[in-house]
């Protein structure tokens, strides 16, 4: 679902201009140490949860919320993982966009959670084994690898 803001943007701007905007990655972990996924309507493709960050919305409030409202599954932040950008996308509608990807390490507030799509932005959700994730992007992948590294400190590319 495209967010109002955007929409409101995109009138002023047409589909051709960049967006950059800001979003978040959830990476959330069950009891059993399994990852959640969505199976996306746009291409089909798995990625862990994710969306855009409504205006004044704290970021962490956002992972919680779209995790929420994509998957029925309730979180709860544990740390800051990554700060990120997506490689420029054209989505299916002809809108482009680069989103500032701030990603998160996630637990599941009950282990037993069964996962449902809730809405229209995916078409199947799941929890994963790490040793048994279905197809995706080796971008999706390395974002995974980063959170389930652990570190206490958030990963960031270098400056150059």
């Amino acid at each position: 679902m495209i967010p109002d803001f955007v929409s409101d943007l995109r009138t002023a701007v047409g589909p051709d201009v960049l967006l950059w905007l800001p979003g978040v990655v959830a990476v959330v972990r069950d009891g059993q140490g399994r990852v959640l996924l969505q199976r996306r309507s746009a291409g089909g493709v798995w990625t862990p949860l994710s969306g855009i960050l409504e205006p004044g919305e704290d970021p962490a409030v956002a992972a919680v919320r779209e995790v929420g409202e994509e998957t029925g599954v309730q979180v709860v932040v544990e740390r800051l993982a990554a700060v990120t950008n997506s490689p420029p996308v054209r989505h299916g509608n002809g809108d482009r966009a680069q989103y500032l990807e701030v990603v998160f390490a996630c637990r599941s507030v009950d282990p037993d959670s069964v996962p449902r799509v809730c809405d229209d932005e995916s078409v199947e959700v799941g929890w994963f084994p790490l040793d048994a994730l279905p197809p995706m992007s080796g971008r999706m992948r390395e974002i995974i690898a980063v959170v389930e590294k652990g570190e206490s400190a958030a990963w960031f590319a270098p400056a150059p």
